[in-house]
């Protein structure tokens, strides 16, 4: 019996290495709600290609050219209501939550209230509301497949270990494409630079983190809710060649990682076909080839967004909500060059200092403070 797919953010970088892996998968996926923001276009095709059940698009502007352009039987939902409407159905085996930023919480949240699985891309979703979702899964029983590279590493790796065994687990990270730049010139960096990563081809938000590694600080933040671990159980390690995705390291001094290309196909097939590694016709890993795989301590004087989330997670309650949301914004306001590259820790330092700190923070309050929070960052800057 196939596995029936909903995938929010069908359109982005996610979404479409989603589809390739339903191609692999042929017959054991059925693909039956699709979203997009505002690529009509893009939608329209995938409709045409897959015919769900339901699409989303976000963009009320382009809903009557949606409609004009797919089969009448494909019923067409529109802007923020659509979007939480069918991440709230519970007519579909699995989520495929790859949207980006602070949007993708609440249907991350709508997914497993429904008692459905969610494939989780958006890890702000863990970030904001790990509490909130923690509880929701306790009391639905649905459950999180990670499709991060890292965290589907750490999942790969503890598969048949006792967390208790655990000393520590090891995200690993390309360092961005300012590894080895002079700090000197951080504040001379372009949108353009940022966007050139080394690896990994993603959308513009995520590519901009992965260049002021706060990527990885937010990995480190959802690492703690997957996992179940403390801070000081998660270790950063530079990782240029992006091979080692990530590993555990047990208190018997063993270590184990998990390896392969840097393609995000593979993690997002692992999600899908989980317990199951199942056979693909993409690349594979050629260690003779790679020759040498290589490995640095993390320069938090470089990358100071590393020490702000390690900071946010200590802090706990509201401090990681407002964190996730500076980032978001002042990464944009770079990209819209209204602020420097250099600025953009700045900004989410000021704002997390500011903020009136809750400790357990409830839904309704973490959408209040994602509204305070980019009112914020806009004013103050």
């Amino acid at each position: 019996m196939s596995k029936r797919l909903s995938i929010l953010g069908s359109t982005g970088s996610i979404g479409e290495n989603t589809l390739k892996v339903c191609h692999n998968l042929g017959d054991e996926i059925e693909i039956v709600y699709l979203t997009a923001n505002k690529n009509a276009d893009k939608l329209i095709k995938q409709a045409n290609v897959f015919h769900p059940k339901a699409v989303v698009i976000i963009e009320e502007s382009f809903v009557e050219y949606v409609k004009e352009n797919i089969p009448e039987s494909i019923d067409v939902l529109v802007g923020r209501t659509g979007l939480l409407e069918i991440a709230g159905r519970n007519d579909v085996d699995i989520v495929m939550n790859g949207l980006v930023g602070s949007a993708g919480m609440e249907p991350t949240i709508r997914s497993l209230e429904a008692g459905v699985n969610v494939a989780l891309s958006n890890k702000e979703s863990l970030v904001m509301a790990g509490s909130v979702i923690e509880s929701v899964k306790k009391k639905t029983g649905a459950k999180i497949f990670p499709v991060d590279s890292e965290h589907s590493a750490i999942w790969q790796c503890l598969t048949g270990e006792d967390l208790s065994d655990v000393k520590k687990i090891i995200l690993t990270g390309s360092g961005g494409p300012f590894r080895t730049r002079d700090i000197n010139t951080f504040s001379e960096i372009t949108p353009k630079e940022a966007l050139n990563h080394p690896n990994w081809n993603m959308g513009n938000k995520i590519t901009i983190d992965s260049a002021t590694m706060m990527n990885k600080g937010l990995e480190v933040i959802e690492a703690k809710w997957l996992f179940g671990l403390e801070a000081n159980q998660i270790e950063i390690v530079i990782h240029p060649e992006s091979i080692i995705h990530s590993m555990i390291e047990f208190f018997d001094g063993s270590v184990k990682a998990q390896l392969g290309v840097p393609d995000m196909k593979i993690p997002i097939q692992y999600s899908l076909s989980f317990p199951r590694h199942v056979e693909a016709n993409w690349e594979t890993l050629d260690l003779v080839k790679i020759k040498n795989l290589t490995f640095e301590a993390p320069n938090f004087d470089k990358f100071p967004c590393i020490k702000l989330a390690y900071d946010a997670l200590k802090s706990g309650g509201s401090t990681p909500v407002v964190l996730n949301v500076a980032n978001e914004q002042a990464v944009y306001q770079f990209l819209n060059g209204r602020i420097k590259f250099i600025d953009i820790p700045k900004v989410i330092e000021k704002t997390c200092a500011v903020h009136q700190w809750i400790a357990e923070p409830t839904l309704d309050e973490i959408l209040e403070l994602e509204l305070w929070t980019t009112d914020f960052v806009n004013e103050f800057n």
